[in-house]
C-alpha cells in the first residue's frame, strides 16, 4: 500500500506539485486497497474450493469398498469438529461429503481441481492426501480397495506412493497403537522423515529442520492453508517431532 502511494504521489508531484502529489497519493491508496480486496476474496475462493474437494474425496473414499461405515461417518464429523466448522460451513461439509457419494461423482475432474488450486504447494496436497487417509482408516482396516483409491487419489493430486507411505507412517504415530513393536515404531519414524535407516545423524537433523520449516502453519497459511486446517497442520508437525525423537532416542542421541 505505501509502495503504491508513494508511486503515485511522485507520479502526482511531477505532473501538477503537491496538490498532484496530494491526489496521486490518494489515487494509490484507492487502487492498492482495491487490489487488497481483490487478492483476499481470490484467496478465500481458493480456501473454500479446497475444503469443499477435500469432504467430496472424502465422501468418495469412504464408500470404496463398498458402504460407508459408521466409523467412517464418525471421523467425518471427527474432521468436522477438529476444523471447528460450525453451522453453515458445518453444513457444506456435508453437502460435499454427500456429493463425493453420489453415483455420477467424478473422482478424476475433483483431483483435477485440487492439483489445479494447490499448484507448487506440495505440502497442501500432503495435507490433503492425510486428512483422506484420517476417514478411509478410521474403521481400523484399510481395505484393498480403499488403498488403491487413495493410490489413485495420490497420484490424481500430484503425490508419489513414497509421500503415501510418509503420511500413513504419522497416522500410525498419531494413533499410539499399543500392538505396534518398538522396530515397527522405529521404521515408521523413519518413513516420517523420508530418510533411510542407514542415514547419518546429520542427515536425520537435516531432514527434521526441513520438514518442521516446510509444515509450519503459519507458514503454509501464506501459502493459502485455511484457518480451519491449522490443527491438521500443527497435529503433522507433532508427529514429526515425535518421530524425530523416537529416533534420536533408539540412537542413544
Amino acid at each position: 500500500m505505501l509502495v503504491m502511494m508513494l508511486l503515485f504521489g511522485l507520479i502526482g508531484y511531477a505532473l501538477g506539485g503537491w496538490m498532484g502529489l496530494l491526489l496521486g497519493g490518494g489515487l494509490g491508496w484507492w487502487l492498492s486497497n482495491r487490489l487488497r480486496r481483490r487478492l483476499l476474496t481470490a484467496r478465500m475462493q481458493i480456501q473454500e474450493g479446497f475444503l469443499d474437494s477435500i469432504f467430496a474425496v472424502m465422501g468418495c473414499l469412504c464408500q470404496a469398498d463398498g458402504k460407508v461405515s459408521e466409523g467412517e461417518l464418525g471421523a467425518a464429523e471427527k474432521v468436522f469438529d477438529q476444523m471447528r466448522l460450525q453451522g453453515e460451513q458445518r453444513a457444506q461439509a456435508r453437502r460435499a461429503f454427500e456429493r463425493g457419494r453420489e453415483a455420477n461423482f467424478d473422482l478424476d475432474a475433483e483431483l483435477a481441481r485440487v492439483s489445479q488450486l494447490t499448484q507448487r504447494q506440495p505440502i497442501l496436497r500432503q495435507l490433503f492426501l492425510q486428512v483422506q487417509l484420517t476417514a478411509i482408516a478410521a474403521d481400523g482396516v484399510l481395505h484393498p480397495e480403499e488403498h488403491a483409491m487413495i493410490l489413485r487419489v495420490a497420484r490424481g493430486v500430484g503425490c508419489s506412493e513414497a509421500e503415501v507411505q510418509q503420511i500413513e507412517a504419522m497416522l500410525h504415530g498419531a494413533s499410539a497403537n499399543a500392538h505396534a513393536s518398538s522396530e515397527e515404531s522405529l521404521k515408521d519414524a523413519y518413513r516420517v522423515l523420508g530418510v533411510s535407516e542407514s542415514a547419518s545423524d546429520a542427515e536425520i537433523k537435516k531432514a527434521y529442520r526441513r520438514l518442521m520449516s516446510q509444515n509450519h502453519p503459519d507458514k503454509l497459511a501464506g501459502k493459502g492453508l485455511p484457518e480451519s486446517m491449522r490443527e491438521v497442520a500443527q497435529q503433522r508437525t507433532s508427529e514429526i517431532g515425535n518421530a524425530y525423537e523416537r529416533i534420536r532416542q533408539a540412537r542413544g542421541g
